[in-house]
């Protein structure tokens, strides 16, 4: 006992002791003076070198390391061929699955250059070898012009985009030109109405009970109308989940035979899906069945105004359809077209198929046209991003196969007259897989 006393009463006499001139005293390194230090082990670029990447290099990762609420809130974020929000506390936590590449080349930014050093650091230590910090920072990038995008464009809403008029009649909530998300609440599709004398056609149920809520919510403040038509462009979830509001208000909803054939084969693990994606934005959503099926063409009549449901053959989906809208030389194009983004291929599309129905398509000679996604346009510009995408594709597939080459060599086309498509680097290799699988047995 009496040694154990000892050596703690020398202990504690020893830390009395004030240090002797030879100790290294430390204060730590905080804020602007950490930042300062960061800044001399990271790699940082300009905003030419920024531009100049995001034009170059196909497989760059831009990522916004504020939090979403900040992004939306403030302006947007950098536009590029891949961008995503990973925020500076969860970088360690998401990166391994969000980039799982370690040699990914990755440009970081926050809004003034201070997060983001820390998190390109951050970055470096779990191994990424190419990672670069974007110094600037975004609000210089806005503040000069350059592209922006946002995950969400109505605050107030679960649309992504509050519905605009496209002519006297007819208006489109557009869509995130992204995949669905709990971000953009499955609005990544565009959901339009047509307003008549005696009623209003939706174009689309939406992805979940709530996002169909807020549309009509919407409708309302632009018609006294009641809504007496919905109508579901294909069988996917974006289309059709929202259907069960609609018929709790009495609107019958409407889709091709072959919709409700998928909504019936698929329906339930499309709303599981959606589900596990959108959490408690999910709510009150069920699968429902539409109430009235056609198969080549019906005519509904909004007092005056008549809109054609048509089929014109196989194209995106089992049972696509379109809305031609004589009086208004205007057609909702639903999946038959894209603008914008690039188009997904699908096991079931069939992309010759798609071709040659595209022709009757085309014959409607429509002066405005509402794609399936993003902004409307013309016809002109939904046959770049859809017809001549698809034509484009099959030739370079049919040039691999003709010379003997294999699926890893499809992979490979050259697709980059496309690269500046929203979604180019999640659907540029699956679709050339699926063309490459689908032209070895044509």
């Amino acid at each position: 006992m009496i040694k154990e006393y000892l050596v703690t009463a020398v202990s504690v006499c020893l830390a009395l002791l004030p240090l002797s001139s030879n100790a290294q005293e430390t204060t730590p390194l905080v804020g602007l003076e950490y930042l300062e230090q960061v800044n001399q082990r990271i790699h940082n670029i300009g905003t030419a070198e920024l531009e100049a990447l995001i034009a170059e290099e196909p497989s760059l990762v831009v990522i916004d390391v504020r939090h979403e609420s900040e992004v939306n809130a403030r302006g947007g974020m950098i536009d590029a061929r891949r961008e995503i929000i990973v925020p500076r506390g969860w970088i360690e936590f998401r990166m391994p699955n969000e980039v799982p590449d370690l040699d990914t080349p990755i440009v970081v930014y926050c809004g003034i250059n201070q997060r983001s050093p820390l998190a390109a650091e951050t970055l470096q230590k779990m191994g990424y070898t190419s990672v670069s910090n974007y110094a600037p920072g975004f609000f210089e990038w806005r503040d000069a012009g350059k592209p922006v995008k946002f995950t969400d464009r109505a605050l107030d809403s679960m649309l992504f985009r509050k519905p605009e008029k496209v002519v006297d009649g007819v208006w489109s909530a557009i869509g995130a030109t992204s995949p669905g998300s709990y971000a953009n609440s499955g609005h990544n599709n565009n959901l339009s109405f047509v307003i008549g004398e005696t009623g209003v056609l939706v174009f689309n149920a939406g992805d979940n009970y709530l996002l169909a809520r807020a549309l009509h919510d919407e409708i309302r403040k632009i018609t006294s109308l009641p809504v007496t038509a919905v109508v579901l462009e294909n069988g996917q979830g974006h289309a059709m989940l929202g259907s069960n509001y609609w018929q709790e208000q009495g609107v019958p909803v409407i889709a091709h035979v072959d919709t409700a054939h998928e909504i019936e084969t698929y329906g339930t693990d499309v709303l599981q899906r959606m589900q596990l994606r959108n959490g408690e934005k999910a709510r009150h959503t069920r699968l429902t069945m539409p109430d009235r099926t056609f198969d080549e063409k019906l005519v509904v009549d909004l007092g005056g105004l008549e809109v054609e449901l048509m089929y014109l053959g196989p194209a995106h989906s089992p049972g696509d359809i379109v809305a031609w809208i004589p009086a208004k030389q205007l057609v909702i194009s639903g999946d038959m077209a894209f603008h914008q983004r690039l188009l997904p291929i699908f096991e079931h599309t069939d992309t010759a198929a798609w071709i040659e129905t595209w022709e009757r398509f085309a014959a409607l000679d429509a002066k405005h046209v509402i794609p399936g996604h993003g902004d409307p346009t013309n016809m002109a510009e939904v046959t770049r991003f859809t017809r001549d995408y698809l034509a484009y594709l099959r030739e370079k597939i049919g040039e691999v196969i003709d010379d003997g080459g294999d699926l890893q060599q499809a992979y490979g086309v050259d697709q980059s007259p496309y690269a500046h498509l929203d979604t180019f680097y999640e659907l540029a290799i699956p679709n050339a897989d699926r063309v490459f699988r689908a032209m070895e047995f044509e």
